[in-house]
């Protein structure tokens, strides 16, 4: 474990993608708040089930040495895919399917109490990945009066803070996905008139901030959005039938 330790504030988990990992300088960060956000269908779901497998893989091979807690907001959470990507890492799928523990919540309330659940079993176990898919969708429900915003938006910052303490205390790379609306104060023509949900609060709880666009076909564009660290870029890769990997040119 001290091994790990020393590890802790280097380990990268690998996203499926050797060209996305070079973006991303080693691939998603433990102990931090990544943010991926963009439409419907653009590979949010598709990375985080391939992070559920590649945590568990060794510290040389891209991995965490963890186990994943998988929180569930939208029922996109598939056990198949996980099979289908534990078997291109060469993992035995029933170990990858046990170290990944599965929670749906149904309303903002149950999404914030699942945290303490999630945190008792960060300080019983090794943990290396904590996803929430998504961490938006439930706010936007529970709270989408126009008069209830500063109260969506508070509760919203009370569950960011929670990840954020949890990133820290646990070492963990805590995973968010998040919806892009209509950006109202956009022109309809802008080239992207599509902003993040959550406003500034997503904004300054998220260490790095990756937004995810349509390519052709399968391909998917990843662009660096936001990162105390790395360069404005982005990179192209792909979903396939076991996870994210890169583009076929």
């Amino acid at each position: 474990s001290q091994h790990l330790q020393q590890r802790q504030d280097l380990i990268m988990l690998s996203t499926g993608s050797a060209e996305l990992d070079k973006l991303l300088a080693g691939g998603i960060e433990t102990g931090s708040l990544t943010e991926l956000f963009g439409e419907f269908r653009t590979g949010k779901t598709a990375l985080c089930h391939t992070l559920c497998v590649t945590c568990q893989l060794p510290l040389d091979q891209g991995g965490g040495e963890g186990k994943a807690i998988y929180m569930d907001t939208e029922g996109t959470f598939r056990p198949q895919k996980l099979v289908a990507i534990a078997e291109r890492f060469g993992l035995n799928p029933d170990d990858v399917l046990d170290n990944v523990a599965y929670a749906r919540a149904h309303n903002s309330e149950q999404q914030l109490e699942l945290l303490k659940m999630a945190s008792a079993m960060m300080a019983e176990d090794r943990y290396a990945l904590l996803i929430v898919d998504s961490a938006t969708a439930l706010y936007r429900t529970d709270y989408s009066g126009r008069g209830e915003l500063s109260e969506r938006q508070m509760h919203l910052a009370q569950f960011l803070r929670q990840l954020t303490r949890m990133s820290e205390e646990f070492g963990v790379a805590v995973v968010l996905t998040n919806q892009v609306v209509a950006n109202p104060d956009g022109m309809s023509f802008a080239k992207d008139a599509t902003k993040p949900i959550g406003g500034n609060i997503i904004a300054h709880a998220s260490t790095t901030r990756l937004r995810l666009r349509k390519g052709r076909g399968e391909t998917r564009i990843c662009q660096i959005f936001d990162s105390p660290t790395l360069p404005e870029a982005d990179c192209m890769f792909a979903i396939g039938g076991s996870g994210i990997e890169d583009a076929k040119e």
